[in-house]
């Protein structure tokens, strides 16, 4: 967790910059006055660093980017850092056959992050965009069990030592479609963003990481039945690049018949909003 949290910071810092480095603003701010203009407008230019704002103003001339425009390359955005829960058949307690995968809330978490997108713009307040990243869920599983690799279903066995720590994870390429709404900038240059859409995502890999006295630390990598192919959908709300993020996957969590109706959800902050 701790070295989530540090990710999360440096993620933060370089998600806010990116705000600036990849083109997200809208104007730009100059104090040339062009004589050939028609009219008092005024043309801008504005450069950020870590999301500060450095702006020139000249009131003889402006040029509104209300036009619409395509967008894209590559970013640093929508880091998202918080909680998971599981989710059997409708009910956060789990059912008799899913009990062995009983978890510590407070430890069980999902970090994830956007690194590329292409959308387009239709004006100052509103964009969609399709977008791709990386996203982790992992699992503190309470129990003194070690999930079982290369196996046709989800299965485990109980060990004789104790787990300081028993994660559980899993890790996915994400690519949401999001509907981006934005109000315009108060008076402080700063504004509030709405963000949902549906999104997909395909399976890297599972993992199984443990901390025992008896064995030290020890690491397996498998598939561990969790579904290739997961959808689902999630929405943002922030101010100022930080904000809320609730994410749902609507099929099953694991491609294995015994869990047939688990599914999971997280929740938590979301940097560098844009």
């Amino acid at each position: 967790m701790k070295r989530i949290l540090t990710a999360a910071l440096l993620a933060s810092v370089l998600g806010l910059w990116g705000q600036s480095a990849f083109a997200q603003t809208d104007t730009v701010e100059t104090s040339t006055t062009d004589k050939k203009a028609k009219g008092s407008k005024t043309f801008s230019m504005r450069v950020g660093i870590a999301g500060k704002e450095i702006s020139w103003r000249d009131t003889t001339k402006r040029i509104e980017a209300s036009k619409g425009k395509f967008i894209g390359g590559i970013t640093f955005t929508r880091i998202d850092l918080g909680f998971s829960r599981l989710i059997d058949n409708g009910s956060f307690t789990l059912s008799p056959e899913n009990d062995f995968l009983d978890y510590k809330g407070g430890k069980t978490s999902t970090f994830s992050f956007d690194i590329v997108q292409f959308g387009y713009r239709f004006n100052q307040n509103f964009k969609i965009y399709v977008a791709g990243g990386f996203d982790w869920t992992h699992i503190r599983l309470r129990k003194d069990i070690t999930i079982q690799e290369n196996t046709p279903e989800l299965t485990y066995v109980t060990d004789d030592v104790h787990f300081s720590k028993n994660r559980f994870s899993s890790s996915y390429v994400h690519i949401p479609l999001n509907f981006e709404l934005r109000t315009s900038e108060n008076s402080n240059g700063k504004r509030f963003y709405f963000i949902a859409g549906p999104e997909v995502s395909f399976l890297l890999n599972g993992k199984v990481k443990q901390i025992s006295e008896e064995r030290g630390k020890q690491k397996f990598r498998d598939d561990y039945n969790f579904q290739v192919f997961r959808y689902g959908g999630s929405v943002r709300f922030g101010y100022n690049g930080i904000g809320l993020f609730t994410k749902v996957y609507f099929n099953d969590m694991f491609a294995s018949n015994p869990q047939k109706g688990l599914t999971n959800m997280s929740f938590g902050l979301t940097f560098g909003l844009n």
